[in-house]
């Protein structure tokens, strides 16, 4: 019983406790029995979504769905049992409230909340962000001529935000004069981004305005426009050129194909906009000189089956990277005059053990980003010489990536560097000496020391003979004892890497005797293209056998054991939370799963549904009988059975356009109706939030402490 309920229990006795003795032995009585009727009242059960039978024919095959209807999101009986589902958890995660707050406050004491980035050059202005104590959002500003000068607030979030649930930026660019600003924002975490244009002279928005864009650039005449519109499965499909002051938009492309996606940018000598037409295996290029706004786009590069392509732009060349040689890229020029294929020069060939991930041209160097052995680095290349060399990284497990870097002639490079211990920090790398110099690194308060940590990478061994990359974190004094609980990270999908990133949040669990660790499973990038390849569609397989080899390498060798691994995923990396949990229950005793992918064959056989066809070349289209019988093997709410499950924190968001709100919903509802043990599942539902959750940066550390206070809960630690 609770300090709430207690408090209540006696506001409400308050009378019978003032009488004598025997009533006193009455009123003891009365409290017993008034005690009982309120726990009971007050001790909701996990919550019945009804069962509506659907069967669902697909590939000669039948089979119930019966939880379809959830769905519909305009039935008042969905709401009804979202809203259950939420009080549940509220009861359920009453007694951790003081731990809850006991970890914001922890996690809120490490944040500078007044703070400012380090400011970019671009043109005459310096441009940052910053935060004030007490807000939620980031105010964009800039100053012209040098850091000396008056400030000049571009976008405050914090007063766009006013009166809405949510508030996000996606798209900022500013004019090559400096005199307009083209933003797009979303209030409601559905991905739906509004343009705005803003005259920063006046500081008025302008008439201009379109709804559901995505990309944003700006032609150099300072007056047009380009972007590009979503199509209502969320995929964007339309180029459009808007003349400032125009009544209407020109359209000037729709794309046919569902599994292509269009998207624009300017090339950082400004000379140079790009048009870009791509799938999740093949890539057209167009482009169009920057001054002739109003002409044709030109071909660069052709649509072919399985090459992808992107460009940057240098003086009378074009410098291609392509993987038409080999799937981890090669680097080619081609005259800007003509770009076709049989003009193309190789500058870089093609290496099975590095993954060329993206070439910058800049006046005098090209800088190129590269991953060996799951580590990424940053080479730069001189024009003028072919000499190169690569910036010097000092830990054996960090991350590496270009920042902002919107200058074309200059001999700086911004870049960014952090690790599981060393902070977020931007650097300054001179190209012409080879010097790094650290402009700012994040400050994490109390007192932080990297030196009590310890990170490393280790190896597991998948069931093929495949190394699987762990990278791990953990406080001084850890013993390898099997003892300790330990929070494992997983995504591995669409050949994204999941970096090392530094979370100062991390230190409530590292210092309360956790170990935190990823794994770079299969179906991610770590690797090169390859190790994507090796994880989608018909392989998809290795992403969560790749995971269940790591989580048993790290018990095996004494970092935890079962009844203290937490393992945790969200988006994709909530797919493999739901197909590992399936596979091996007994492996994990406390799953977090954020946001999950979990009704892969629905979804993917319904091309409704945001972002479906463009991935049928990651998951493959349950349409297509071999594709459907593969997903059967893994796909999560299909495999639900009645069996003993981990804990479980499955979250979604009401408003969620990346994966939408009823397939964790409904997976929750058959979790429910066929698990067979007493462990806690608990399904939060964000009302107001978005595929990341909250949109406010004090929301979103409540939400992070909620999650923490739920592992330590089942893990077992100090709290």
């Amino acid at each position: 019983m609770n300090k709430d309920k207690d408090f209540s229990q006696a506001r409400c006795l308050q009378p019978i406790m003032q009488a004598g003795s025997l009533r006193s032995s009455v009123a003891t009585i009365l409290i017993v029995l008034i005690s009982f009727i309120y726990a009971t009242a007050k001790e909701v059960g996990p919550p019945v979504a009804p069962k509506q039978p659907k069967v669902i024919q697909m590939n000669g095959e039948e089979f119930t769905d019966n939880y379809f209807w959830i769905r519909e999101k305009s039935n008042p009986e969905v709401l009804k049992y979202i809203n259950a589902e939420n009080a549940y958890a509220d009861q359920m995660l009453a007694h951790s409230k003081d731990l809850q707050t006991k970890l914001y406050n922890e996690m809120l004491s490490r944040i500078k909340e007044t703070d400012l980035s380090v400011p970019y050059r671009k043109g005459e202005y310096f441009y940052y962000t910053r935060t004030e104590k007490g807000k939620q959002y980031a105010i964009h500003c800039r100053k012209k001529g040098s850091l000396d000068g008056a400030e000049e607030i571009l976008l405050d979030l914090n007063v766009l935000a006013v009166g809405k649930p949510f508030m996000a930026v996606d798209e900022f660019a500013v004019s090559d004069d400096g005199n307009l600003l083209a933003y797009s924002t979303d209030d409601t975490g559905f991905r739906v981004y509004s343009l705005f244009v803003k005259d920063l002279r006046t500081g008025k928005l302008l008439a201009d305005h379109a709804e559901d864009v995505s990309s944003i650039f700006w032609a150099a005449d300072n007056k047009t426009l380009f972007f590009t519109t979503k199509d209502p499965a969320k995929k964007p499909y339309r180029l459009y050129r808007h003349v400032l002051g125009a009544k209407d938009h020109d359209l000037l492309y729709e794309e046919k194909d569902e599994r292509f996606s269009v998207y624009g940018w300017r090339t950082r000598s400004k000379q140079y906009m790009i048009f870009a037409l791509g799938s999740l295996t093949s890539t057209e290029l167009r482009y169009l000189a920057a001054d002739r706004p109003m002409e044709e786009w030109k071909t660069l590069a052709e649509r072919k089956p399985e090459r992808e392509v992107d460009v940057d732009h240098h003086d009378d060349q074009f410098f291609i990277r392509v993987n038409d040689t080999g799937r981890n890229f090669r680097l080619v020029s081609a005259p800007v005059n003509s770009p076709e294929e049989k003009n193309w020069k190789e500058v870089i060939p093609h290496r099975p053990d590095v993954m060329l991930e993206s070439a910058n041209c800049f006046a005098d160097y090209y800088v190129l980003s590269e991953r060996k052995d799951a580590l990424p680095h940053i080479r730069v290349v001189s024009f003028k010489t072919g000499e190169s060399h690569e910036v010097d990284f000092p830990e054996p497990v960090y991350v590496a990536y270009l920042s902002a870097n919107d200058e074309w002639n200059t001999n700086l490079l911004r870049y960014g560097y952090e690790s599981l211990i060393t902070p977020e920090s931007i650097y300054d790398y001179n190209m012409d000496s080879g010097q790094s110099t650290l402009m700012k690194r994040k400050e994490v308060l109390g007192n932080y020391d990297p030196k009590n940590y310890t990170s490393e990478r280790l190896y597991a061994t998948a069931k093929d003979g495949t190394k699987i990359p762990i990278s791990i974190v953990y406080k001084k004094g850890f013993e390898k004892n099997g003892k300790a609980p330990l929070y494992l990270h997983g995504y591995g999908a669409y050949g994204a890497n999941y970096d090392v990133e530094f979370s100062s949040n991390s230190l409530s669990l590292l210092d309360r005797g956790f170990s935190e660790a990823i794994a770079h499973i299969r179906g991610g990038g770590e690797m090169g293209k390859p190790w994507h390849d090796q994880g989608r569609m018909m392989n998809k397989m290795n992403t969560f056998t790749d995971f269940i080899a790591a989580a048993e390498f790290l018990v095996d060798n004494k970092y935890t054991s079962k009844d203290r691994l937490a393992i945790e995923g969200g988006s994709a990396g909530g797919l493999l939370m739901g197909g590992v949990t399936n596979m091996r229950p007994d492996l994990f005793r406390v799953v977090v799963n954020r946001v999950p992918f979990v009704d892969v064959i629905n979804t993917m056989g319904d091309a409704s549904i945001p972002l479906t066809a463009a991935e049928f070349e990651e998951w493959g289209n349950s349409n297509k009988k071999d594709e459907y019988l593969y997903m059967k093997q893994y796909c999560p709410y299909t495999n639900v059975a009645a069996k003993e499950y981990p804990a479980l924190l499955v979250t979604t968001s009401w408003n969620d356009s990346q994966v939408m709100y009823w397939e964790p919903t409904k997976y929750v509802a058959k979790l429910r109706s066929l698990k067979t043990d007493k462990n806690p599942l608990i399904f939060k539902i964000n009302m107001g939030g978005g595929h990341g959750g909250s949109s406010g940066r004090y929301d979103k550390l409540r939400e992070t402490a909620l999650i923490y206070a739920f592992v330590l809960d089942q893990a077992g630690s100090q709290r």
